[in-house]
């Protein structure tokens, strides 16, 4: 999964991702579960800036997710991070 950490890595600062986003960006349509294993498995990738299709947070991570994209700059509708539609 060497791709999907890549394309983790490659955020940059306030940038937000789906986990089925960064999946397609990888070349792994489809594999969102995976990409949410490699985070689980991982150190220092930068888990914060990746979401739920709807824009939810982290379960039990959501407090701290959401101050380090508040750091940068990320906007949020409510309790879900404003997605901006990327190509």
């Amino acid at each position: 999964m060497v791709a999907v950490a890549r394309v983790i890595r490659d955020l940059q600062r306030g940038e937000v991702a789906t986990y089925g986003q960064v999946a397609a960006r990888a070349g792994l349509p489809g594999a969102a579960r995976a990409v949410g294993n490699v985070l689980a498995n991982s150190v220092g990738l930068p888990w914060w800036r990746i979401v739920r299709a709807t824009g939810e947070l982290a379960v039990h991570k959501d407090g701290e997710q959401r101050r380090r994209l508040r750091r940068e700059g990320v906007r949020f509708d409510g309790d879900r991070v404003f997605l901006a539609r990327r190509p």
